[in-house]
């Protein structure tokens, strides 16, 4: 089979005999071997005989229907892409075909140009250099960090040393880059590793639930006080507590943070009654503190205080060696969760991952990999599955993406690129193009004649505009 998926083996189930061969000289036409069977049961036997890579099953036939055997087709050919077609446009047959294991889903009459796009992109996935990536996920494992970059292994070397004393612990970083994970480590490989550890969000709460939060409130404090409440460093006694965010505090919790830090003592809101903790104090932050020092924003005795240790964590960008070892760790942790086995990455994509400057870092990286995984029909993440920007549409007709700065251009330069954007993103679907672009067929048709628009190399080719 060739890169465009050409030679690649279907079976195409209808009960009606003419839309099968019909479905057949077009398909045939394109350069694929084509054979067809007029019930589930049948194309289940030719199945067996001839294992195509795509079936194209009709869901309403007479004795057995396409969603009936659906999971038959899955289980007797694991890595068979499966197109459903109906007459009938209903909801809740999308979504069953869809959970069954179906990668896509075209209604009748078929157009001709969308089956010719989706059956281009499966059987073109089927060729596409995969490799597999994901890590095992181990169960009751804490979430840990990997990187072989030099500056993880600094990282790690710090934390090493200083898990075991007592000392006051800064972790500066951007957002989404682990400083929980750094503080987690810390305690884990600390003297106490059995104590608890307690987190609190120093940027979430008003100043006064935040207080009460920290430091525990008698009854009858303030409104709402109806009975005595521990706070999180009475919580943290005989472990860690984990000051997230602490360049976010105000003057007055800072004054009192840098009590409990010198003396170890402090008093809950309400209460005449000083207590004492001996939870180790680490603290994070995204903001530059010396700055806000030297603003006036954040006390410098303070700073000084939390600063004994400090631990920069550098972002995504800056340590890119990082991210395979990261897509293996956070594939696992993902397909744990979300009860899948997605083990395999698109060699495009896994291009595209590494290239891309992840501005939301560790965790924009998570989070896209938790939604690619639950859109996934089969075991590999696919460049559909992602976003455009990520998967390098942002160069579509030559020109920056909304958002960037167009300068000073037409706004027909601007519609072109939107319009080849688009269509790249959608591996020229010109029906999802429409969605998107909210127009119609002709206009589409013509804006792509206008504009002078191809597909790439590869590509699907589209029948000639009308």
């Amino acid at each position: 089979m060739n890169a465009t998926g050409q030679g690649a083996r279907l079976l195409v189930v209808d009960d009606d005999e003419a839309s099968c061969r019909t479905l057949q000289l077009h398909l045939t036409s394109q350069g694929y071997q084509v054979e067809t069977a007029h019930g589930v049961d049948e194309g289940l036997a030719r199945s067996r005989a001839q294992a195509p890579e795509l079936v194209i099953l009709d869901i309403r036939m007479p004795g057995k229907s396409g969603l009936e055997g659906l999971p038959e087709f899955k289980a007797l050919l694991p890595g068979v892409r499966v197109i459903m077609i109906t007459a009938f446009h209903d909801m809740e047959s999308t979504i069953e075909a869809m959970q069954g294991g179906a990668d896509d889903y075209i209604h009748k009459p078929i157009d001709i140009e969308e089956l010719d796009a989706v059956v281009a992109k499966l059987t073109r996935q089927g060729e596409m250099p995969q490799e597999r990536v994901v890590g095992e996920f181990k169960e009751g494992r804490s979430p840990s960090m990997v990187g072989r970059s030099h500056a993880m292994k600094e990282v790690f070397k710090t934390i090493g040393r200083v898990a075991k004393s007592p000392a006051t612990v800064l972790i500066s970083g951007e957002s989404g880059t682990g400083k929980e994970l750094v503080a987690r480590a810390i305690h884990r490989s600390g003297e106490r590793p059995d104590g608890p550890f307690v987190a609190i969000n120093c940027a979430a709460l008003v100043e006064t639930l935040l207080e009460s939060d920290m430091f525990g409130h008698e009854k009858g404090a303030f409104t709402g006080a109806m009975a005595r409440q521990p706070g999180k460093f009475a919580l943290a006694q005989d472990g860690t507590i984990f000051l997230d965010e602490v360049g976010e505090l105000s003057p007055a919790i800072q004054a009192k943070l840098l009590r409990v830090i010198q003396s170890k003592e402090y008093n809950p809101l309400g209460g005449g009654k000083t207590l004492i903790t001996n939870a180790r104090v680490i603290a994070a932050t995204n903001l530059d503190l010396a700055r806000q020092v030297a603003e006036g924003r954040f006390r410098e005795d303070l700073f000084y205080r939390l600063q004994v240790v400090t631990i920069h964590l550098p972002p995504l960008r800056e340590r890119r060696e990082d991210i395979y070892d990261l897509l293996q760790v956070l594939l696992g942790r993902v397909n744990h969760e979300l009860q899948r086995n997605v083990t395999h990455i698109a060699k495009d994509v896994l291009e595209r991952l590494c290239d891309y400057h992840w501005p939301g870092n560790v965790r924009e990286l998570e989070n896209l990999l938790m939604k690619a995984v639950a859109l996934s029909p089969g075991d590999t993440l696919t460049r559909d599955l992602f976003p455009p920007e990520i998967m390098g549409a942002t160069q579509a007709g030559g020109l920056p993406l909304a958002g960037d700065d167009y300068g000073l251009i037409s706004l027909e330069s601007v519609e072109k690129a939107h319009v080849a954007r688009v269509l790249e993103a959608l591996d020229w679907h010109r029906g999802r193009a429409c969605e998107v672009l909210g127009v119609s067929r002709p206009r589409l048709r013509r804006m792509i004649r206008q504009y002078g628009l191809q597909p790439p190399p590869g590509q699907a080719e589209q029948e000639a505009d009308e």
